[in-house]
Parts: structure tokens; sequence; C-alpha cells
């Protein structure tokens, strides 16, 4: 089993980049930097040239839900391009319904090390919510949990490529004015690598199966 760790910075992975590479075998690592356009440029030039059996894209999050504690791992199993559309008038036209491209997409992919996370909805966006209104609107629009820079872009590339692809991420924050006092970040990195190890311990398993709670 070939798996290609994804994240969108080397500080949300370093305690895993820290295990010595034995521990890593059959472990690629990316570093996109961040945001979907970055993103989605590492992963055509890599998957360009190199195939592997799972794409596994981790890092931080903000949720909108405030029952997810800070710190707390989730499974996203859909994304969205949140921003990705048209305005008509004061109504927005997703790019699927306006006729132009997908904009929703999903991880089939199950694993035992993901089967216990709570499952997520997410977004991602290339502005980081943290105006009321704006916030309020696209809860109401898309009922999102979670949101990122990058989750759909590894999705998409996926899908692309024919490619499984799971996304795990831990929540630093809460999605509201931006107030870096409250947020858990290295709680949440913390978490994340402990669960990203845990996921180096258990490598074989059987063939993959579709995800059936989506």
């Amino acid at each position: 089993m070939d798996v290609l760790v994804i994240a969108a910075t080397e500080a949300e992975i370093k305690p895993f980049l820290g295990l010595p590479v034995q521990r890593r075998q059959g472990m690629d690592t990316l570093i996109t930097g961040v945001g979907m356009v970055a993103t989605a440029l590492a992963l055509g030039e890599r998957l360009a040239s190199t195939r592997y059996d799972l794409l596994l894209n981790v890092g931080v999050a903000g949720s909108f839900d405030r029952a997810i504690q800070l710190g707390e791992v989730v499974w996203v199993v859909e994304d969205i391009f949140s921003e990705l559309g048209v305005e008509d008038g004061e109504r927005f036209i997703d790019s699927e319904a306006a006729g132009l491209t997908p904009c929703t997409f999903y991880s089939r992919y199950s694993h035992p090390s993901v089967e216990n996370l709570r499952s997520c909805k997410g977004i991602t966006v290339n502005t980081v919510h943290g105006n009321d209104a704006a916030i309020k609107a696209v809860v109401e629009r898309l009922s999102a949990d979670v949101e990122s820079m990058e989750g759909a872009a590894v999705f998409q590339a996926a899908q692309h490529f024919g490619i499984p692809a799971l996304q795990v991420r831990a929540i630093s924050n809460y999605v509201e004015r931006r107030n870096k006092a409250s947020w858990q970040l290295a709680q949440a990195v913390e978490n994340l690598n402990r669960w990203l190890m845990n996921f180096t311990r258990n490598m074989e398993w059987p063939e993959h199966r579709l995800n059936t709670k989506i």
C-alpha cells in the first residue's frame, strides 16, 4: 500500500515528519502550500508521474459546529468549493447549478482508523470566514461543519486520477471573528499527529470498502 500524505504546511505534520524513515515506510509526504490553487498544482505535478493507492489529506480546520470540541480529530467525507459559482443579485448560484463545473466532492473510502471519528461536511474557501453575517449565510446555505483551504482540491484531484482519498482534520478554532487567543492550535496538531502515527502502525488492511456513512 502506497500512501501520499498531503498537508498544506510542514508545521501541521511536524511530529509525523520527525519519525524515523523506516516507520514511515510506504508513506510519501507532500507539502503543498496553503490554498486550493497551490494544492492543485502540487498534486497535479506529483500524480502525473507517481501512482498511489491512497491520498490522505491531513491538517487543521475551523469548525462552525460548537458541539465539536477544539482539538477534536474529525473525518471529512464531503467537501465543497463554497465560493465557486455566480451571483444573481442577492442570490448565489453554485457552479454546478449554473451548469459550469462540479463543486461538491465526496470520499467514499473507509478504513478502521477513521470509523470512530465524527464524520463531517466541509467547505473549502479562499477567504477564511470571520464575519458574522457571512458565517450565518454560508451555514444556512451549505450546512457545513468545518472549513479548510485545501480539502475539496484534494478530493477533486483524487476523482480525476481515480485514486481513493481520505481527509482527516483536527479542529484548531471555531469559525468566528478572528480571535487567535482562543485557538487551540498546538492541541489540534498534537491530536492530529497522534492519529496519523496510529495510522502508520496499521498500514496493512483489507481492500478498501465504500463508506456507508455518507
